[in-house]
């Protein structure tokens, strides 16, 4: 990057919650996010100068649009706050990000508010699957198509076995980690719930196949969540570190990104993947953009991986797209231990998409708050001991948009 990009902090909400039952709307979930952002961070509301909104589809959720003129009602000082929203599916969280990143670099703001949102629990889970078809292509992919995505993702799966052989045990071993990882998380939606290997690995009554191979174990969670990060320019973050007794060495720093959109149907991105190593290349050169702007050699100058697992498929993809292995052998790296806590490179240790949940609009700017909180030795229960580096890989579609970001300081 050109001019550097601070992470300052930020605030997620807690993801087992049902926003629906509590009978609150869509701005309650913005709200939270945002005060705590700014309590966690010291940042006046009147230092804010910009506001991005990531969401995907709160049209169909919430019936609601124009939902950055929602950050305006959280405090007085917002009054005339530029704001706007952006969406790229389940990769709109880190979209914002992009755009706020870029404002920045071009000097026009020097501190950034960006908010990622979806309240999905209003509607049920059939409709909330066709909802979800749109980040595919409707008429093409998922209309009357009962859960489309599981069954798009589990092609994804297919096409691996095709190529290279894929055994059902290693997707389950992706579904333990992630679900025992979450034990540690107190903000993740699934961190009192029963997982064991043994029952992710196997079908049946508790374990129903959803699409393909895809099975219920296999899959991210429907979420109600809202996280909220707060950015900033060289000039703006020295003056917070120096008032809030920190070095500016040790706030992290975006170091590199990467994005790059493949073609919108799943036929489409594999017969452009025919001959390449890599099922899809574009996801690839995104990792790879954001190396070469970090200026890192490869996967191993990292400490840890916040990965897009909206399936075990997308995670078993990225392990070998991150160069953790030669393409196709990413199950080297799950049974070597490699991707489990303690790990020489440990894969979503907030428990992901899987475990700590997956609100589609906020996942991208969630995977940003806990590379800060891991380089900043924050995260807790699940902190990678001693990680200054970190990555995140947001996908938005069945491999459509593929956004990465190295954090570190």
């Amino acid at each position: 990057m050109t001019r550097p990009v601070y992470i300052l902090g930020g605030y997620q909400t807690d993801f087992a919650r049902n926003w629906s039952k509590e009978g609150k709307h869509i701005s309650a979930l913005i709200r939270e996010a945002v005060l705590g952002g700014l309590s966690a961070t010291g940042v006046e509301p009147r230092e804010i100068e910009v506001g991005h909104v990531g969401n995907f589809a709160a049209e169909l959720y919430a019936m609601q649009g124009h939902l950055g003129a929602l950050l305006i009602d959280v405090d007085p000082a917002f009054s005339g706050l530029p704001t706007g929203r952006h969406e790229a599916a389940c990769a709109s969280g880190s979209i914002a990000l992009n755009a706020a990143a870029a404002e920045l670099e071009a000097g026009r703001y020097g501190c950034a508010l960006v908010v990622g949102v979806e309240q999905m629990k209003t509607v049920s889970p059939a409709v909330g699957g066709d909802y979800l078809g749109t980040a595919a292509w409707y008429e093409l992919e998922a209309k009357g198509v009962e859960f489309p995505f599981p069954k798009l993702f589990g092609r994804l799966g297919d096409e691996y076995d095709r190529r290279y052989g894929l055994k059902d045990e290693h997707l389950g071993r992706i579904s333990a980690i992630n679900y025992e990882n979450a034990r540690k998380n107190p903000k993740a939606q699934t961190r009192t719930w029963y997982m064991s290997e043994d029952h992710a690995c196997k079908t049946g009554q508790y374990n129903t196949l959803i699409g393909g191979r895809i099975k219920v174990t296999d899959c991210s969670q429907v979420t109600d969540g809202a996280v909220a990060v707060i950015l900033a320019t060289e000039a703006f973050a020295t003056a917070w570190a120096k008032r809030r007794g920190l070095k500016l060495g040790d706030v992290p720093r975006l170091l590199g990104w990467g994005h790059r959109t493949a073609p919108l149907t799943f036929d489409a991105k594999v017969a452009e993947s025919q001959g390449q190593p890599y099922v899809l290349p574009h996801t690839r050169q995104a990792i790879l953009d954001a190396y070469r702007r970090a200026g890192l050699a490869d996967c191993w100058a990292l400490d840890g991986i916040e990965t897009h697992d909206c399936f075990t498929t997308s995670e078993y993809m990225a392990i070998d797209h991150f160069g953790l292995t030669a393409p196709g052998e990413s199950w080297k790296a799950i049974d070597e231990g490699v991707i489990a806590p303690g790990g020489k490179l440990p894969i979503n240790p907030s428990g992901g998409l899987i475990g700590c949940g997956h609100p589609v609009g906020a996942t991208g700017v969630r995977q940003i708050l806990d590379a800060y909180l891991q380089t900043t030795g924050q995260a807790g229960g699940y902190q990678v001991p001693g990680a200054r580096r970190f990555a995140t890989l947001n996908i938005g579609g069945s491999g459509t948009t593929s956004c990465v970001f190295i954090v570190g300081v």
